[in-house]
This record gives structure tokens, sequence and C-alpha cells, in this order.
């Protein structure tokens, strides 16, 4: 997939990972990476520096953790959080529904 089809989608993309479940970073890449059926393969220094921005902006909080004896810094939404996953769903429901309108290969809606 194209770097430049993700442009303004990682927020969204890594909100909605997050979206009922608390990960650690390396978690979060793979769950995007199977969720999106091996098309979404980001670096962590794509995805690391977004978690942060993500923080700061209050929509996520992190915590360090003991896996296995590893220390782990997992990541969870917030309620603030959980409000701009689904403003960020709502909007990209309708630049689907734009998109397909005008990408699809339906018939062109006839003029009001």
């Amino acid at each position: 997939m194209k770097a430049d089809a993700l442009r303004g989608h990682l927020d969204a993309l890594l909100l909605a990972t997050l979206d009922g479940r608390e990960l650690h970073g390396y978690a979060i890449i793979e769950a995007l990476q199977l969720r999106s059926g091996g098309a979404l393969d980001l670096p962590t220094g794509t995805v690391y520096p977004a978690l942060r921005r993500l923080e700061r902006a209050g929509y996520v909080r992190s915590e360090w953790t003991t896996v296995s004896g590893r220390q782990r810094r997992t990541y969870q939404l917030t309620s603030a959080g959980r409000k701009a996953l689904s403003a960020e769903r709502a909007a990209w429901r309708e630049f689907t529904t734009a998109i397909e309108g005008v990408l699809g290969s339906g018939p062109w809606p006839a003029k009001a």
C-alpha cells in the first residue's frame, strides 16, 4: 500500500486498533498487519511517534507493565479517544461513500 494513501488516516487506524483493548506497541503493529490482510506493515518509526502524539492529545494513555519479565509500554483509549474514534469512523463512512460514487462502476445518478 502506498504511504500517501495512509496520510491523514494513521491516527484513526491506531485508535481503531486500540478500541476495546490494551496493547503494547509491537502488538499494535501486528494487529494492523493482521486486520489489513498484510497490507499495512508500518515501521516502528511511524507508529511510536503517532502513539506519543495521540497520548499528548489525550486520546490514548499508556503505562509500563511487565510481561514475561520484560518491561513494555501498553496503550489504551481514553474516553476522549473513544469519541475521536467515533468521529473518525463517521468521517470515513462519509468519505468512502463520496469516493465510491465517483470511482465505483455503477451508473451516474440522473440530474435533479
